[in-house]
């Protein structure tokens, strides 16, 4: 950055340094963080990223913008509506920060594409916001293989309270279907430790508010509209898309806001220890 550009950046995220400290703030400028999931819950985790200075964020995702995505969704704006989820996250990221540098995979993350999208890319940290159990699995063992740092998100649909967010190891997490079925999933086809006690190392945000199930006619309604831009192999109304459940974007929002605020949390963390 010439000297007007970093005075700029300042001014832009001085209240940055002055809450997590200057290397904390230098450390946020050299990370590489990918968001994966760029939907109710991902779109607001990408924003608080930019807002905090983040300099490289990697976003994938394949769906489009759609009108029904805008109860929960930041980038869901008359002008959006049919833009690819990234392109549209992409455009907010570089007016709040322009020196970001923001990389788009417009696909959905698979298990082939795994070590492609996400291998060698130097990534510090990933946020895993897919709403599909059996990708959001496979994505988690891989990424304890790799050593890769990450955090998890369930179900963010059906509830009303963000007090009643949590985050805690995947093994400890309650009152959450999407996650109880990924858990289910990388003890059965990944080795990870049963009993009560063992815990996976892997954090996860999730709320421990009982799920609030809709009218079956709205239900149905929902769900016929969502199934246009769902991903593969999505788990329907347990899914973080919320096809099903209403949802509230206090929620959907907090949900977001809980992964980045760990996210930053350690890089500050590790930032400050130097």
């Amino acid at each position: 950055m010439d000297t007007s550009e970093s005075a700029d950046h300042a001014r832009r995220f001085g209240g940055i340094a002055r809450l997590y400290g200057a290397p904390a703030l230098a450390a946020f400028g050299r990370a590489h963080v990918a968001v994966i999931g760029i939907g109710g819950v991902g779109s607001w985790a990408a924003e608080a990223l930019a807002r905090s200075a983040i300099g490289t964020l990697t976003l994938i995702d394949l769906d489009n913008v759609a009108e029904s995505n805008t109860n929960r969704q930041i980038h869901a704006l008359d002008g959006n509506y049919g833009k690819p989820k990234v392109e549209a996250m992409a455009e907010r990221i570089r007016q709040i920060n322009p020196q970001c540098d923001v990389r788009l995979v417009e696909d959905f993350i698979e298990p082939d594409n795994f070590a492609s999208v996400l291998g060698g890319g130097g990534f510090d940290f990933v946020v895993d916001a897919i709403d599909s159990v059996r990708t959001k699995t496979a994505l988690i063992a891989w990424c304890v293989a790799q050593k890769l740092p990450l955090i998890t998100v369930g179900g963010a649909g059906g509830q009303l309270d963000p007090t009643r967010i949590r985050i805690d190891d995947l093994a400890l997490t309650i009152q959450d279907p999407l996650l109880s079925k990924v858990r289910a999933q990388l003890r059965k086809q990944h080795g990870f430790p049963r009993g009560p006690k063992a815990k996976f190392k892997v954090s996860a945000v999730y709320s421990d508010e009982p799920l609030i199930y809709p009218e079956a006619a709205v239900c149905d309604i929902d769900e016929e509209a969502e199934h246009v831009t769902t991903s593969p192999g999505h788990t329907g109304p347990v899914g973080l898309n919320c096809a099903g459940f209403g949802s509230s974007v206090c929620v959907t929002a907090s949900f977001g806001f809980a992964a980045v605020a760990h996210v930053l949390r350690a890089l500050a963390q590790q930032a400050n220890a130097k």
